[in-house]
């Protein structure tokens, strides 16, 4: 017996192919993105103030990821400097805060105050196991309960495919009907590249490195959500804060750093063998990718 594709979902795949032949798409290889032009201000609007998240959990997302992800959440706004917390997720934070400064006419860098506001669960794949744009925007007003200008986060479980995941992106941001969102799954089995340095992948060079939660999908898709926010909140429309490259390549606030976490020797917790850079909410650890620093045009680390 044939299987027959309805026309719907044929219509969809079709147009994510042409978005991603013509629309310009934020990649993270190492060797353009060294080659590319400084990150710099195009004119467009940032996201700031008060920050509200809605989260779409897509599929039965492991009780160790949701709690990795909503620690970040806490971790963003949680100052708490003592000897044993430091460098903290907060400071990396602020140097995403530290975009606005550079808008033409602005004076200094207000906080940009993060909260998680709802939480939904969509455990049986209700939109299949490919995410394309299509079937993000369905999401969007079950993820912030119908509250305008909330970020939508979609958390897709491992075995879903995200649109433009393994084509150079790691994570996808963007905004649908003015509604702003990020998107990130486990790229673990699918898409290796993405889960360095906490999963082998070909063409990474050192060491493959211990997840501070000990489940690789769960830092990794945390590393993804930071670069993804990142460039949300610093290029929300794609027409803010970015870097041209060849052809329709641009870069953004972290993927112009691809794989650089720190200025020396990632750090090793002594006790669990845990790769980190940060430290946030309750002592939770995380790994945090670089952010290209406007003033120095340089990728600047916690560390």
């Amino acid at each position: 017996m044939v299987d027959i594709v309805p026309k719907h979902l044929l219509v969809s795949f079709a147009l994510c192919v042409f978005i991603l032949l013509i629309l310009p798409v934020a990649f993270s290889n190492n060797n353009d993105a060294e080659e590319a032009e400084p990150v710099s201000y195009h004119g467009g609007p940032l996201l700031g103030g008060f920050l509200r998240v809605g989260i779409a959990w897509y599929g039965p997302i492991p009780r160790v990821e949701r709690r990795a992800i909503l620690s970040f959440f806490r971790s963003l706004n949680t100052i708490t400097p003592t000897a044993e917390n430091i460098p903290q997720v907060a400071t990396w934070w602020n140097k995403v805060e530290s975009y606005q400064e550079s808008v033409p006419g602005a004076v200094g860098a207000p906080k940009i105050t993060v909260k998680v506001v709802n939480q939904a669960f969509l455990q049986d794949f209700p939109y299949g196991k490919v995410l394309i744009k299509d079937f993000i925007k369905a999401m969007i007003p079950t993820a912030t309960a119908g509250v305008p200008n909330t970020l939508t986060l979609v958390v897709a479980s491992k075995g879903v495919t995200v649109a433009e995941m393994c084509a150079g992106s790691c994570a996808q941001h963007g905004e649908i009907d003015n509604q702003t969102y990020v998107a990130v799954g486990n790229p673990v089995e699918e898409c290796p590249e993405c889960a360095w340095p906490f999963v082998m992948s070909n063409g990474k060079e050192g060491q493959v490195m211990m997840p501070p939660s000990g489940d690789p999908g769960a830092d990794v898709m945390v590393k993804l959500l930071a670069g993804g926010l990142a460039g949300a909140v610093t290029n929300p429309m794609g027409d803010a804060f970015y870097s041209s490259a060849r052809g329709n390549r641009f870069y953004e606030a972290t993927s112009k750093c691809p794989d650089i976490f720190t200025s020396g020797p990632i750090p090793v917790d002594p006790v669990s063998g845990a790769a980190y850079n940060a430290i946030g909410d309750k002592g939770t650890k995380f790994l945090l990718p670089a952010i290209w620093d406007l003033k120095t045009n340089s990728c600047w680390t916690l560390l």
